[in-house]
């Protein structure tokens, strides 16, 4: 009997153990690679120690909440801002992608406006000062396309890209934040001029065509004139060819060595033919 009630003993442990393990499993959360974590404790403060990929936590006392901080992408649309031309870009559209020093994310979390956060699309993450680098980003477009006219700025764009990224990172510089945000990317993905400058566009080129098929139209005129005036300059000379060709076929006549002579249907001379 005593050894039945210690096999009863054992198993009754294990499941206990089993279920603490279960609860423990429950109560954890692991940071993943590209993540850190902060803890919030049981009295709504933030622990200051950061939470690096790999490690497990306890929720079951506070919580922990976990932050993007590699490759976030920023997508920047629907701007309109004003070419050097003073004409409005229709859309202009770009892609800023950036990274977090992970030293840094409990100073940006617990001194930054909430406002300048985001959430990933599935809203388990945080993604700090995206909205801040956003608001960079689009203010950057805006200064830099004042460059540029409307038409040339897609042919401009690795210059452009290259200059917003620029004025992004001098403000985070003046915000003392250079260290913290990495801007790793910027891309331009859309340039649209307004209509009425594209289409003024293609009207000074079918214009510009136009004018070139005139210019080769009096090209060519000029030149039949030209040959024309020179006919009629030379009609002497075609005139004396012409008597000198009679001559020669007269000599040959008389000397017996012509017996055919083609005659013209207009011919008006006279031919002596024995």
């Amino acid at each position: 009997m005593l050894h039945l009630k210690n096999n009863h003993g054992s198993r009754r442990f294990a499941l206990l153990a089993s279920a603490a393990l279960a609860l423990l499993a429950a109560g954890c959360t692991r940071i993943e690679t590209g993540e850190v974590g902060l803890r919030i404790n049981f009295d709504k403060t933030t622990d200051s120690t950061e939470r690096l990929p790999g490690s497990f936590n306890q929720t079951l006392i506070g919580d922990i909440i976990t932050f993007k901080i590699q490759d976030v992408a920023v997508n920047v649309d629907n701007m309109t801002p004003l070419a050097s031309d003073n004409s409005t870009i229709k859309d202009f559209d770009m892609m800023v992608v950036y990274n977090v020093n992970p030293t840094a994310v409990s100073e940006l979390w617990t001194t930054k406006n909430r406002a300048f956060h985001g959430l990933s699309d599935r809203g388990s993450d945080i993604l700090l000062m995206q909205n801040y680098v956003a608001l960079s980003a689009r203010n950057a477009a805006y200064k830099v396309a004042r460059e540029y006219e409307s038409l040339k700025m897609a042919d401009n764009r690795p210059a452009i890209e290259q200059k917003i990224r620029e004025n992004v990172i001098q403000t985070l510089a003046g915000e003392k934040l250079a260290e913290k945000i990495i801007v790793s990317q910027l891309q331009v993905r859309a340039i649209t001029p307004a209509d009425v400058i594209v289409n003024s566009a293609n009207e000074l080129v079918r214009a510009q065509n136009e004018l070139k098929t005139k210019e080769v139209e009096v090209q060519t005129a000029k030149k039949e004139a030209e040959r024309i005036a020179a006919l009629n300059a030379n009609a002497g000379a075609i005139g004396y060819m012409n008597a000198m060709a009679n001559l020669k076929i007269a000599e040959g006549v008389a000397l017996g060595k012509v017996h055919t002579i083609v005659v013209p249907y207009d011919f008006k001379g006279i031919v002596n033919a024995k």
